[in-house]
């Protein structure tokens, strides 16, 4: 998408791979709305750490900054042994995966990137081939949103009010995103919708993060507080929900992402609002048989007792909000079961929850 800085736009990826210098190049989205930054990583446990830490965040986004991150790992190794080689890269997976355990993508993309490198005899033929399989993981999820939208506009008419959660903008994946994908092919085919973009707590990406990317493509929004929804939902004012995920099983249908989805579910079924969740491929979890099972990341009280904002000097500064004290617990996603999703918009098309695991060939399983 193109970012407007100080009047003058210019196009950029969430993600992307400078090969000379053998570095992850992120959007710092912990700075963001106030701060636009790039930042380089050197090696793959700083990229570790950036998927860890929220640098960079998203289903997508993370699931390519792995697919790099594996790729630069194993283009350090030095030497000819493929026996050598085959165990460093399987440290470099491993912590890759293990900075973000419930989302599926960045296994998914790592994998995709490990299938192709098994074809290279030699060591420098199996880095080369990470590289061009993790530049295919990122242009994948480009199409694959951009699909997303070409499949999901049709939902979306003139005169509506749509409610996002969280992120699932072109900020959480490579490009265009996934539950934004939408709304930015609507706008382009000339219809006109305003969003209502929950704050979402205790990280508040919908306020940071989805109503800035809102404001730089110039689609009428408002921010409002999570516990919001409900009133708006009784007062006929939301027509359309559409999220994102961070796992879906293709077993079942059900949907971890971000704590919050599974309570804007159940207020949508209770005032007959139809409930959409836009993925692309990679999110989908072809093994797993229950909800239950994801693995629900428990992150750090400091995000529940207090926020980060900006000071009327420009400082970037944490304040402690909540009681001196007290602690909090923080898991940071929950799982939406299949019954309450209207339908999961796809790259092949929009289907229902159950419908998944009857069109898998189609959905890429394999």
């Amino acid at each position: 998408m193109n970012v407007t800085i100080r009047g003058r736009s210019r196009h950029f990826r969430t993600v992307a791979f400078d090969a000379p210098s053998n570095s992850v190049q992120l959007i710092e989205q912990r700075l963001l709305p106030h701060t636009f930054q790039v930042v380089s990583l050197a090696n793959y446990r700083q990229t570790a750490c950036a998927i860890k830490d929220m640098v960079v965040r998203g289903a997508g986004a993370i699931g390519a900054t792995a697919a790099y991150g594996l790729a630069q790992g194993v283009r350090t190794f030095r030497g000819r042994n493929l026996e050598k080689f085959a165990k460093h890269t399987e440290i470099v997976f491993q912590t890759l995966k293990s900075a973000r355990p419930t989302a599926v993508d960045p296994v998914n993309a790592m994998n995709q990137v490990l299938r192709v490198m098994t074809s290279g005899e030699t060591v420098e033929q199996r880095q080369s081939l990470a590289l061009a399989a993790a530049e295919e993981f990122a242009n994948e999820d480009v199409q694959h949103c951009t699909e997303l939208g070409r499949h999901g506009m049709k939902l979306i008419r003139s005169g509506m009010n749509i409610l996002t959660h969280c992120n699932a903008g072109w900020l959480a994946f490579v490009d265009i995103g996934s539950a934004t994908a939408p709304l930015y092919a609507a706008q382009a085919a000339g219809k006109s919708f305003h969003v209502y973009c929950d704050e979402t707590r205790p990280r508040s990406q919908g306020a940071t993060l989805t109503a800035w990317e809102l404001a730089q493509q110039k689609i009428s929004h408002q921010i409002i507080a999570d516990n919001a929804a409900g009133h708006f939902m009784q007062r006929g004012k939301i027509d359309l929900v559409i999220v994102g995920s961070d796992r879906t099983l293709g077993r079942t249908g059900e949907v971890a992402n971000k704590i919050g989805t599974y309570t804007k579910a159940v207020l949508a079924k209770r005032h007959g609002i139809p409930f959409y969740v836009a993925i692309p491929l990679s999110t989908i979890d072809w093994q797993m048989r229950s909800g239950f099972d994801i693995p629900i990341e428990e992150r750090a009280e400091s995000e529940v007792l207090g926020a980060w904002g900006i000071t009327s000097r420009g400082r970037r500064e944490y304040i402690r909000v909540a009681n001196p004290g007290s602690g909090a617990c923080n898991p940071g996603f929950d799982v939406t079961p299949a019954e309450l999703i209207t339908g999961i918009i796809t790259p092949a098309g929009i289907f229902k929850p159950a419908e998944l695991w009857s069109h898998r060939k189609q959905l890429g399983f394999v």
